[in-house]
């Protein structure tokens, strides 16, 4: 038993250093990414029983895009590591536009499922999704 407990130990700890390895210092920014992702995932799912949306292709889709955003981190730190000079901005920028797209994404399934929400945010929101979608058509 206490092998299998020092192997654990060792797996963790591989683990945790890929883990800083690939998406640098566990720090706010991370923590915040990490967070807004998941509530994200949640709220949509949330969204989804309410409106009888609820579809496993779906939510499999959604977590393989939440994979990806991680993977676009990993790359960001990876390019930081080649530029010193960057001083990890790279990943900071990628990050940070993350945290706000995941961000609008929660908001945007608040207003959805019928939460109150100020008739300015819900203007805006719709704004950013028409021109989403404008951009998505254009590409």
């Amino acid at each position: 038993m206490n092998h299998m407990v020092d192997w654990l130990k060792v797996a963790a700890a591989a683990l945790g250093g890929a883990a800083a390895y690939l998406f640098g210092p566990w720090d706010a920014m991370i923590l915040a990414l990490v967070c807004v992702v998941a509530i994200d995932y949640i709220t949509g799912v949330i969204k989804a029983l309410i409106l009888k949306k609820l579809d496993s292709n779906v939510g499999f889709r959604g977590l393989l895009k939440k994979v990806f955003i991680f993977a676009l981190v990993a790359l960001a730190t990876v390019i930081d590591r080649m530029i010193p000079a960057a001083n990890q901005a790279i990943r900071a920028a990628v990050i940070a536009f993350y945290v706000a797209n995941e961000g609008i994404s929660i908001l945007e399934n608040a207003g959805e499922i019928g939460l109150p929400m100020p008739g300015a945010l819900r203007t805006a929101l719709k704004k950013l999704s028409e021109t989403g979608e404008k951009n998505e058509t254009d590409a």
